[in-house]
């Protein structure tokens, strides 16, 4: 066999025992895999800038989808890092319900006031955290090029 064909065995046989190794310095073998809280929280990133321009738009029905999700991730986070106080969690209650409660008025007005106390809770909790110099502001650009955020139907 000549020595591309050897190599192409060799790495062949080693890749799997590599990204066992890999995946293993996360994880030990058998345990359950657990996010990182940055993966989360940049989850969260998405979803603040996704519920943002679909308010925006008056896509209500987009915005809601995205405000579950960004609450189910903000559960997690809690649920899985016990070191995140209760009282930071919970100050973004009344925030997340206002947000809701616009959604569900279709109230771009109240959306945009509600979506703002939202960005201030983030920056609050990251501060309580010491981790102040995640600072998290209204999206002045819209990243997700691939996503129309515009109900169907209109232009």
């Amino acid at each position: 066999m000549r020595i591309r064909g050897w190599m192409a065995v060799l790495l062949a046989l080693c890749a799997p025992v590599a990204l066992t190794k890999a995946q293993s310095a996360f994880n030990a073998p058998g345990e359950p895999y657990v996010p990182r809280l940055g993966d989360i929280m940049s989850t969260i990133q998405s979803r603040h800038i996704k519920l943002w321009f679909a308010g925006k738009a008056a896509n209500w029905q987009l915005a809601d989808f995205e405000l579950r999700q960004l609450k189910a991730a903000l559960a997690e986070a809690a649920s899985l890092y016990s070191g995140i106080p209760v009282s930071d969690v919970t100050m973004m209650t009344v925030p997340l319900g206002s947000v809701e409660d616009a959604i569900v008025a279709k109230d771009g007005k109240r959306f945009a006031k509600a979506a703002g106390e939202l960005t201030d809770g983030c920056n609050a909790c990251h501060r309580s955290m010491g981790r102040a110099f995640l600072v998290m502001r209204i999206p002045a650009e819209q990243p997700f090029a691939d996503q129309v955020f515009a109900p169907q139907g209109s232009k």
